[in-house]
């Protein structure tokens, strides 16, 4: 025995000596496999997911594009001028007049063959025009070439299927001058323009646009629809004020009811007005050397029309 009393078995509880063993480990669980999906059960996941679908064509039928048309109904800047009537003759010798489309919903494009970012948008046309021909949709383009050859010929290798003429700046000039190509307006059934789109645009953006036009009946006028994308403002003349506005003092701005004193005023005024298109130049020397500029015509029939009230043209 030790003198300082019991001392503790630090081998004690160990199984060192103890005369016991441990236990063997318990086996870990066997994974039970997975059970098979019966048939049926596959059968009626896909009937459910079918039923899934069906219910959300009918949603987008029945509440989704009448929303998208009251959407359209309740935003907007509310210019949606008639579109100017014309008539001419395609490239193939037919008769192509506007008004024969009344009823419709007619993308009005014009464009050219030597336009690169119109010949990256014109397949897209073709399949919108299959896509929606039978709901009372149309492209009819319109040509700036100088003459039909080269366009029958893009025609047949773009395997163009709307009507197509050649067009000239007097019918440009009627929806506003075209100043840069593709430019592309959007016609109601109604007859009015809804959007104006200048330079080549993803066909998404005409087809959503067209859609909520087709959703419309000819007898009404979407008074505050949205274009989609970048959108021009929209401008209209008739053959009456071009005429009235092709005059050598202030080229593009009826001025016909002014008197001699008001019109020698209105020029001093247009003078004294710098033009903001970037030209450095006044309103009225831009009026003369750039009379493509929407900018100083613009701010000129504003100037007109606060201070020379009268006009039957503006």
């Amino acid at each position: 025995m030790s003198e300082f009393g019991n001392e503790p078995n630090l081998n004690e509880g160990s199984p060192v000596g103890s005369g016991t063993e441990n236990p063997a480990p318990a086996p870990p669980p066997v994974a039970s496999e997975p059970k098979p999906v019966s048939r049926a059960k596959v059968l009626g996941m896909a009937v459910a997911a079918i039923v899934v679908m069906l219910g959300l064509y009918f949603l987008n039928r029945h509440w989704i594009a009448p929303a998208a048309l009251r959407q359209a109904q309740a935003k907007g800047n509310g210019n949606h001028p008639l579109a100017p009537e014309f008539t001419l003759t395609d490239i193939f010798g037919n008769k192509l007049s506007l008004s024969d489309y009344k009823g419709k919903v007619v993308m009005l494009d014009f464009w050219a063959t030597w336009c690169g970012p119109c010949r990256i948008e014109i397949p897209g046309f073709v399949e919108l025009q299959d896509r929606y021909r039978d709901q009372g949709f149309t492209i009819i383009g319109i040509s700036m070439d100088d003459s039909a050859e080269p366009v029958v010929e893009f025609y047949k290798q773009f395997k163009m299927n709307y009507p197509v003429a050649v067009g000239n700046d007097s019918l440009g000039a009627l929806y506003g001058g075209i100043f840069g190509m593709p430019t592309t307006f959007l016609i109601g059934r109604d007859g009015r323009i809804y959007s104006k789109h200048v330079g080549a645009s993803n066909v998404d953006v005409f087809e959503e646009e067209v859609k909520v036009l087709i959703a419309a009946k000819p007898s009404d006028e979407l008074s505050d629809f949205t274009p989609v994308g970048r959108a021009e403002e929209i401008e209209t003349s008739t053959p009456e004020q071009l005429k009235a506005e092709s005059n050598p003092e202030v080229p593009g701005v009826d001025i016909t009811h002014l008197s001699a004193e008001h019109l020698a005023q209105f020029k001093k005024e247009l003078e004294a007005q710098q033009c903001t298109c970037g030209c450095n130049l006044n309103l009225l020397k831009c009026r003369h050397d750039d009379r493509g500029c929407s900018v100083s015509r613009k701010a000129a029939q504003q100037i007109l029309k606060t201070k020379y009230a009268g006009s039957q043209h503006i």
